[in-house]
């Protein structure tokens, strides 16, 4: 099963009044593993960056002054998103930026079947929480440390861990591989593989002393050819 997880930065929140798209960041999962595979692409709004959404994601006018416009990225993204599921935190905010760019480009939408959305998984799963992308990596211990401001890519990278933490859990040796974070396995090393370890103390037997005298008597009454007496009780 293929899998994009995918995040956008925006100019603004409303993409017809006036808002942009400015960066794509999205990773490819395979059954819910990373292979690899990125996009990533910062966009040329066509405006000016407004001050509030500047101090959200650092992405100002003249960083993305040379940058290519919507038009010139849409085939190379579509390609990549294919017909896969993506993944999205509030998936109707994205979604409809993504789509408002395709509509002024005469281009399909993508349906919002396609999308799974994570902050309502979340808030199933923890009604009346807080649910944002930083309340979640720190409710399943994902380092988010590098976040000091939006980021397409970046934000990619912890909602992929926090989607699986989502569904059940990650992998033990779960890594983005070309992660922006420090990741195991670099300078050319073998990433160290997660073992389990076995236990300090052995678990405690959970069968009282009457639960395990009356076992004994019942045993007795089996005689000799019986299996139950070659077996130790604990």
């Amino acid at each position: 099963m293929r899998e994009i997880v995918l995040d956008t930065e925006t100019t603004g929140l409303d993409p017809f009044s006036g808002d942009r798209i400015v960066e794509i960041g999205a990773i490819e999962l395979f059954n819910h593993m990373p292979t690899g595979a990125i996009y990533h692409q910062y966009i040329n709004p066509e405006r000016s960056m407004p001050e509030e959404a500047f101090a959200v994601h650092g992405l100002g006018d003249e960083f993305l002054a040379d940058k290519p416009v919507f038009a010139m990225i849409a085939d190379a993204f579509l390609e990549f998103v294919g017909d896969a599921r993506l993944v999205i935190h509030n998936a109707s905010f994205d979604m409809k930026f993504i789509n408002a760019e395709l509509g002024w480009l005469d281009r399909q939408h993508l349906p919002m079947s396609q999308a799974i959305d994570t902050l309502e998984i979340a808030r199933k799963r923890f009604p009346g929480a807080q649910n944002s992308l930083d309340a979640l990596c720190r409710r399943f211990a994902v380092d988010n440390a590098a976040r000091e401001k939006h980021g397409a890519l970046l934000d990619s990278e912890l909602l992929a861990e926090v989607y699986l933490e989502l569904i059940g859990g990650r992998q033990p040796d779960f890594m983005l591989a070309g992660s922006h974070r420090e990741t195991a396995g670099q300078n050319g090393q073998a990433p160290e593989i997660w073992r389990p370890t076995p236990r300090p103390a052995p678990l405690p037997s959970r069968l009282t002393p009457t639960e395990a005298e009356n076992h004994r008597k019942f045993i007795e009454k089996l005689g000799d050819a019986a299996l139950w007496p070659k077996f130790r009780l604990h």
